[in-house]
């Protein structure tokens, strides 16, 4: 079998980031498929379920809601791997061109401090694994140590 693209990326060079993972066209329209990568890969403890769960609970609510995106988002959820998440957005992106979204969904995961949207039996089929608590550092600290000051390297998938 060929190995798919996510797989011919060099995990032991790649650090936290926002990368173009791949872009599809689907008719007319191109989907491009973002890595939100949040920890360094093979180097780093992994995200618990938890708070990997809070993120996509927050993140979707706050995609789904934005007034620029809403109508773009197709998908954000959590990497099998726990070191990030996907994006897929309606549109020929680039890194940069999402870098102030992205800046804004990590600030508002950040700085929330209410019930988690969808965290009730009746909306989540695992409404107790969640830890809001760490959903605020992970995003604290993927703010100020990658999306703050994010250089080149960390907007393009290493050779």
């Amino acid at each position: 079998m060929e190995k798919i693209a996510s797989f011919t990326i060099d995990h032991i060079k790649l650090q936290p980031g926002i990368y173009v993972s791949r872009k599809d066209k689907v008719g007319a329209e191109t989907i491009t498929t973002f890595d939100l990568r949040m920890t360094s890969p093979n180097e780093e403890p992994v995200m618990n379920t938890a708070e990997v769960h809070t993120i996509e609970h927050l993140g979707a609510t706050f995609l789904r809601n934005h007034p620029q995106y809403k109508d773009r988002v197709i998908y954000f959820g959590p990497m099998g791997c726990r070191t990030g998440f996907y994006l897929l957005l309606a549109g020929d992106l680039s890194s940069r061109d999402i870098l102030p979204l992205m800046t804004e969904m990590y600030e508002f995961i950040r700085d929330f401090k209410d019930a988690v949207p969808g965290a009730s039996p009746k909306d989540c089929g695992n409404y107790l694994d969640m830890n809001l608590g760490m959903a605020n550092y992970l995003a604290a600290r993927y703010l100020n140590e990658v999306l703050y000051h994010i250089t080149e390297d960390r907007l393009t998938y290493p050779e």
